[in-house]
C-alpha cells in the first residue's frame, strides 16, 4: 500500500492580476521506505505541492493520502504521523538544544519523563548528544541542520518531508547529511520525501526522481533510468537528463517563490 498517493492534486492562488495555478493536477504514489526526490525548474509547484502534503496548505482540488489519513478529512492525522524539515529550519537560539527537543517533544503531547527520554535517544542517534547543553545558537551549520531533523523524528513519522536539507552547507557537512538521511531510513523504515536543488545529491540519495513544471509531473523514474532515457546513458549527468525533459536549469536555492495568499 502506498505511503503517499495523490490524484489530480492541485491549487490556485487568486491575485490582484488574476488567479494563478501553481498546481495544475499532480498525480504521484510513494511506497513504504522509500527516497524520492521531487524536483524541478523554478516555478514548477514543488514549494506548494510540498505545503499540501505536509498540511500547511489546503489543496483548491483533486485528494491525497499520506500514511494512511486523507488529507482533506485527516489533516491531524497526516501531521501526527509526518515530520517536516523546512529549508529555514525553526529553532530557538536562545535556549539548549535540550530545551529545543524537550519542547518540542512536548507540543506532541509525550509526558514531560517520555519527552526527556525521546529527546536524549534521537540526540544519540544523530551525534548530537555532546551540544545537549550548547545554545542553538551557538551550532554550526551541519549541528543546526541535524537539530532540524531530530526534531522532525522526535513523534517517530513514518514519513520525514526535507525542503531543501543541505542548503548552505559546506561538502564534508553535506556528505555527513547524505549519511544520515540513509540510515534513517535503514534503521527505522522512514520514508523520505525531499526536494533539492542539487542534482548530485538527488542522483546520490534518491531511489527515484519525481520532476514537475508547470505544476504537472512530467516525468519519474530512477535516477538511472531518467539519465539513459533523456541523456542517453546511464553515466551521463542528471543535468544532462534534467535539461532534456524540462528544457531548464534546477531552480536554485529559495528561488521559486512562496505562493501568494488568497
Amino acid at each position: 500500500m502506498a505511503i503517499i498517493s495523490t490524484s489530480g492534486l492541485s491549487r490556485t492562488f487568486t491575485t490582484k492580476r488574476g488567479t494563478v495555478e501553481a498546481v495544475r493536477g499532480i498525480d504521484l504514489v510513494v511506497q513504504p521506505g522509500e527516497i524520492v526526490g521531487f524536483l524541478g525548474p523554478n516555478g514548477a509547484g514543488k514549494t506548494t505541492t510540498l505545503r499540501m502534503l505536509t498540511t500547511l496548505l489546503p489543496p483548491t482540488g483533486g485528494a491525497a493520502t499520506v500514511a494512511g489519513c486523507d488529507l482533506a478529512s485527516d489533516p491531524a492525522g497526516v501531521r501526527a504521523k509526518t515530520g517536516y524539515v523546512a529549508q529555514s529550519g525553526g529553532v530557538d537560539p536562545n535556549i539548549t538544544v535540550r530545551e529545543e527537543l524537550v519542547t518540542q517533544a512536548r507540543l506532541y503531547r509525550m509526558p514531560k519523563a517520555e519527552a526527556a527520554a525521546r529527546a536524549e535517544e534521537v540526540a544519540a542517534d544523530l551525534g548530537l548528544s555532546e551540544l545537549m547543553e550548547r545554545k542553538c545558537a551557538a551550532l554550526s551549520g551541519g549541528q543546526r541542520r541535524r537539530l532540524d531533523i531530530a526534531m522532525g523524528l522526535l513523534h517517530r513519522p513514518a514519513v520525514l518531508f526535507l525542503d531543501e536539507p543541505t542548503t548552505g552547507l559546506d561538502p564534508g557537512s553535506r556528505a555527513d547529511l547524505w549519511d544520515l538521511v540513509r540510515r534513517i531510513r535503514a534503521e527505522q523504515g522512514t520514508t523520505v520525501f525531499l526536494t533539492t536543488h542539487y542534482l548530485d545529491e538527488a542522483d546520490a540519495l534518491a531511489d527515484r526522481l519525481i520532476i514537475v513544471d508547470e505544476g504537472r509531473v512530467i516525468a519519474e523514474g530512477t535516477p538511472a533510468a531518467l539519465k539513459e532515457q533523456h541523456a542517453g546513458s546511464t553515466t551521463a549527468s542528471l543535468q544532462d537528463a534534467f535539461l532534456a525533459i524540462t528544457g531548464r536549469a534546477p531552480a536554485a536555492p529559495s528561488e521559486e517563490p512562496a505562493p501568494l495568499a488568497v
